[in-house]
């Protein structure tokens, strides 16, 4: 799932490839991807993408007023494509492809969603707080005002897990599974650390490493193609996705706690003491 990183960098991809460039126009493909009917889709066809921004997890394309609002969710990407082939794409079937966007030069991007669990997001609106998801989002991690004591307010009497807390957008926004885990790990905490447990010494490492996650990423990503950001993702990552290999850290054997639909990673001795967490789902397999 594309992250704050990824779509910050999408962010700035676009405001050197698309803005100043008008909407030739917009197919949809995918109807269950469009969130919004007034103004409809086709009201951007004539108009100037004048910027590109970043909500947390979602990513605003400014047209001349109105606002192209997208969210990736699990599976979907953009793709950029500096032609767009003349032949039209017909919807339906196993084709992944959700939006597309024409501009007046001839380039313009898709918008794609594989598996079969549709999530990708698409709204057309006159504001971005229009949109339900951006209108309820916490605090941006990168936004200066995000401070150590901002986040041990956050903290203070949420009797939850941190793992969770991180990743809920109404609480903060744009961190997801996989930084989630990273935060983590450089913060030397465990996942199951009750949120209004933390000490302020622990409060404060835990604000210095989303900030230094977060902008490292930011880093890497900067500057890259659409296509490349994915696989920087992956490179980047020191325990999430990677259960079964070494802590580049401390050389432990990097371990999974598994959900229903999702799952976690995490180093013992960095972040546990030592101790294996508890995976029940695994637990139960093994009865």
């Amino acid at each position: 799932m594309p992250e704050l990183p990824e779509v910050e960098a999408l962010a700035g991809f676009l405001r050197e490839r698309a803005v100043g460039h008008a909407v030739a126009r917009i197919d949809v493909l995918a109807i269950s991807a469009l969130k919004t009917y007034d103004p409809p889709v086709t009201s951007l066809g004539g108009l100037t993408i004048t910027g590109a921004a970043r909500h947390g997890k979602f990513l605003d394309l400014d047209v001349d007023g109105l606002h192209l609002v997208i969210h990736l969710a699990r599976a979907g990407w953009l793709r950029w494509r500096d032609e767009i082939p003349a032949r039209p794409v017909r919807p339906g079937g196993k084709n992944p492809l959700a939006l597309r966007v024409h501009l007046d030069d001839g380039s313009g991007f898709d918008l794609t969603e594989a598996g079969t669990k549709k999530g990708l997001a698409v709204y057309v609106v006159r504001d971005p707080s229009d949109v339900p998801g951006v209108a309820a989002l916490g605090p941006d991690p990168l936004d200066p005002a995000f401070t150590a004591e901002a986040l041990g307010a956050i903290l203070a009497g949420k009797r939850t897990q941190i793992k969770g807390l991180l990743r809920d957008q109404k609480v903060i926004a744009g961190i997801g599974n996989a930084y989630s885990d990273e935060v983590l790990h450089v913060a030397r905490t465990s996942p199951f650390k009750i949120a209004s447990s933390f000490t302020p010494d622990e409060v404060t490492a835990l604000h210095e490493a989303i900030i230094t996650t977060l902008r490292d990423a930011v880093e890497r990503s900067r500057g890259l193609e659409a296509q490349d950001l994915k696989g920087e993702k992956k490179t980047g990552l020191r325990v999430h996705g990677r259960t079964g290999q070494k802590c580049p850290v401390c050389g432990d054997t990097v371990r999974e706690v598994s959900f229903a639909d999702s799952s976690l990673q995490y180093c013992p001795t960095c972040q546990t003491g030592g101790k294996p967490l508890a995976d029940r789902r695994l637990s139960r397999l093994l009865k």
